[in-house]
This record gives C-alpha cells, sequence and structure tokens, in this order.
C-alpha cells in the first residue's frame, strides 16, 4: 500500500530556535533519555513482528516500523535542539533582553510578560517569544521607555 503525497503545510520548515532557559535544556534531556530506553524495545518489537513473514499484509510489523520511526525522528530533533541551545540566563541589565520580566502599561492596565525563546512561549501563562511581534518590540528598550 503506497501512503498519497500530502504537500508539506506552510510551518513544516521553520528555523530551529536555540534560545531556551537551562529548566528547558535538562527537561529536553530528560524526554531525549525517556526515548532512548524506548528505543531499543520498539527497535526489538519491529524485529519479532518482521519474523511473521509477509510485510505488505503485516499491520502490526507497519504499526510498529511507524512507531520505531517516530521515536528516531523525536531522538534526532531534540539532539539537534540540544547541540544547537544557547542558555538564556537572568538579566539585569535595565534593558530588556532575552529572559527579561517586562511590565507593560496600555490604557492604565498593567500586565507582566516574560520575553523567552520560542520553544518555551506559553502566551496562557504571559511568556512571549523575542520572535513575536511584541517581544520584537520590546528588545532593546528601557526602563520606564515607551
Amino acid at each position: 500500500m503506497q501512503l498519497p503525497y500530502r504537500k508539506p503545510g506552510k510551518y513544516t520548515n521553520l528555523p530551529n530556535d536555540p534560545m531556551m532557559t537551562g529548566h528547558k535544556f535538562a527537561e529536553l534531556h530528560k524526554e531525549l533519555d525517556a526515548l532512548k530506553k524506548k528505543q531499543p524495545q520498539a527497535a526489538s518489537e519491529v524485529a519479532r513482528l518482521a519474523e511473521l513473514g509477509d510485510f505488505s499484509e503485516n499491520v502490526e510489523y507497519q504499526q510498529a516500523k511507524g512507531r520505531l520511526r517516530g521515536i528516531l525522528n523525536a531522538i534526532t530533533k531534540i539532539e539537534f535542539q540540544l547541540n544547537q541551545a544557547e542558555i538564556i540566563g537572568p538579566t539585569n541589565s535595565g534593558v530588556v533582553e532575552i529572559g527579561s520580566r517586562v511590565t507593560v502599561q496600555t490604557d492604565g492596565k498593567k500586565k507582566t510578560f516574560t520575553i523567552l525563546g520560542s520553544l518555551e512561549s506559553d502566551p496562557g501563562r504571559d511568556i512571549i517569544s523575542y520572535t513575536s511581534p511584541l517581544g520584537g518590540a520590546l528588545l532593546g528598550k528601557k526602563v520606564g521607555e515607551n
């Protein structure tokens, strides 16, 4: 069975954002370790199911091979992210930088944001990416600046 070709989405090849906190770096290491522990088990499952014979009609084999492929892809992606990582540290320079907590006042309302890399952005928790329009506009501003 051949799967139909599907055009890649517009977010398929976004550039990697290497900026992350030490916490996110450690979190990715844990995730990588867990995936590396799953990989041998998934590989042995593929080998066991391959022994059953006919690959074209062996659904369990195809599914196991897909799981193994997913694990290997995730390992590759995380290893790349960790190798490219630039750790963000706390800043106290008086200028908004990546890692800064910023309080913005508009129409008399105050809102505090933390500016981090895109891997850690979570607008629901007021963590914005430095690549976002608001994050980019705040970078380089000084305390009290409009």
